[in-house]
């Protein structure tokens, strides 16, 4: 198995060889004085809820992320939920582009401070970002180092994004992680996004476990901008 960090180095590294094959992409950093948040309830149960005649409780946990663009290059934000571990987080994060031309990928880098189930932790990260021609592709990856125990975890997004008319859209994510203590494993997380305002969006969501997570799971969110 790769290291935390190498799978980090191997993504910047194929995402410099395929930027030739990428259009145009949106800008990583977030324009200065403007803001973003999302706020979602998430649901899971075990994959045996589909066959048990027994009534089985979901998990339920909240997210919350903001983001806000202090200037032109540093975006400052705030990550609440559950961290690649399963434990609760809360992150204070900044972000840099460190690529930001018209052609190829966009790349910021992203350093994180924060607390995991109590523990101090560093959460470095790189985003890598293609604009389609009516959606993108993503690719995200963290690591999050404890200061107590010295553990870490790792996590890597990769999500294909389609806009539709009338500011709809479908987003296909698959979700992996590398927890210290538990084992790798990988989801699938479809979700549609369709507007309520013109700041205001809601998006509806499922999730399936694929291997190391025997999980379903449903999730219902509101994005605003400002």
């Amino acid at each position: 198995m790769l290291g935390k960090w190498a799978t980090v180095l191997c993504l910047t590294a194929c995402a410099f060889v395929a930027q030739t094959l990428a259009a145009s992409a949106g800008a990583w950093p977030r324009e200065k004085g403007t803001g973003f948040t999302a706020t979602s309830v998430r649901l899971s149960w075990p994959k045996d809820v589909l066959r048990t005649p027994k009534k089985l409780e979901p998990i339920q946990y909240n997210t919350f992320y903001f983001e806000y663009g202090l200037n032109h290059r540093l975006t400052v934000g705030l990550d609440l939920g559950r961290s690649v571990s399963g434990k609760d987080k809360t992150i204070l994060f900044f972000k840099l582009p460190v690529r930001n031309a018209e052609d190829g990928p966009k790349i910021s880098a992203h350093l994180g401070f924060g607390q995991v189930a109590g523990d101090t932790v560093i959460r470095p990260g790189l985003s890598l970002g293609w604009g389609l021609e009516n959606g993108w592709i993503s690719i995200d990856a963290f690591s999050e180092f404890g200061m107590t125990h010295g553990k870490s975890d790792s996590k890597v997004d990769i999500t294909w994004g389609r806009k539709y008319p009338n500011d709809h859209k479908l987003i296909l994510q698959l979700q992996t992680g590398d927890p210290a203590t538990d084992p790798p494993f990988a989801r699938l997380a479809p979700s549609y996004v369709f507007p309520l305002s013109d700041r205001l969006k809601l998006e509806t969501g499922a999730s399936w476990g694929l291997f190391g997570d025997d999980s379903l799971g449903l999730k219902v969110g509101v994005w605003a901008s400002f």
